[in-house]
């Protein structure tokens, strides 16, 4: 299940990569390559010791030009500290992959977008060591498409688009063209995009009309793959659960106790470790009883 607007908003560039080069191209006129391919990579770039980094989504792009890392941040509100925390994630993966790294934020505030926009720059002022500028994806860029022959002809857009204006006056127009325009793709791809923009609605209104809209074409709802959707977010919020309790009580998490959580898909037995690790004193102990 896609939980937020946070996880949806770079999980449909994960859904449709090619999505991402043409906002890019399109959207903020950047000149990037047309890719010949584009994979998702591991998202995790933690050290081994001691601190934890995650970005939130991570693909490779092929191109004729070179091999690109585009590096896609959620960020729902000005956060400094995530902010900071940028510079680390490029020179980390270009270090690891050897390719250039570049940095997308996407983001349904105008005001966020603005704030992660400003070049970070980190050295004597004047003379730089590193400079970070953010490519920045928003309100005040992405289209809105409230048409419906527009929304069919590139469905993927028009689901960014209803992600990033859904909390604003256009928000109905935007969403009726998009329910119509569902109707044109494969019933597994409108599956994810209906629960993508269901997450993204924070205006009650919206999100209601969204639902009232869906619920005229319910095989979306039904489709076994939205269910599926579902249950995988179950299992990854239950698994991040157990870690972060450890965590919080400042009990170290080795590798092969994260590895373990994260590779169970058993909501039961998630369920039974997050219990444990409100009272462990040694992450191991959550396997005790196994």
């Amino acid at each position: 299940m896609v939980g937020s607007s946070h996880e949806a908003l770079h999980r449909i560039f994960q859904k449709d990569p090619t999505l991402l080069t043409k906002a890019l191209q399109r959207v903020l006129h950047v000149p990037f390559p047309e890719p010949r391919e584009i994979v998702a990579l591991n998202v995790d770039l933690t050290e081994i010791e001691p601190v934890e980094r995650r970005v939130d989504t991570l693909l490779r792009a092929e191109t004729d030009e070179g091999t690109y890392l585009l590096v896609v941040e959620s960020q729902g509100k000005v956060d400094e500290r995530k902010r900071d925390s940028w510079p680390y994630y490029l020179s980390y993966l270009y270090e690891k992959y050897r390719c250039e790294p570049v940095l997308i934020v996407i983001t349904q505030s105008s005001h966020t977008a603005k704030w992660a926009s400003r070049p970070i720059r980190l050295g004597f002022p004047g003379w730089e060591s590193l400079t970070v500028r953010p490519l920045v994806l928003g309100p005040d860029n992405v289209p809105v498409i409230a048409d419906e022959k527009q929304a069919a002809l590139d469905v993927p857009l028009a689901v960014l688009s209803a992600m990033t204006h859904g909390r604003g006056p256009q928000a109905p127009a935007i969403l009726e063209s998009l329910a119509a325009a569902l109707r044109t793709i494969d019933p597994d791809s409108a599956a994810v995009f209906v629960q993508f923009v269901d997450s993204c609605l924070a205006d009650p209104q919206a999100k209601q009309m969204w639902r009232d809209l869906m619920t005229a074409i319910q095989y979306f709802w039904r489709h076994p793959l939205a269910e599926q959707v579902r249950e995988e977010g179950r299992v990854q919020d239950r698994q991040e659960m157990t870690l972060r309790i450890l965590e919080w009580r400042g009990i170290p998490v080795p590798d092969s106790v994260r590895e373990r959580v994260m590779a169970c898909t058993d909501l039961d037995q998630l369920e039974v470790w997050a219990q444990r690790a409100v009272h462990a004193t040694d992450a191991a102990e959550l396997f005790d009883a196994e």
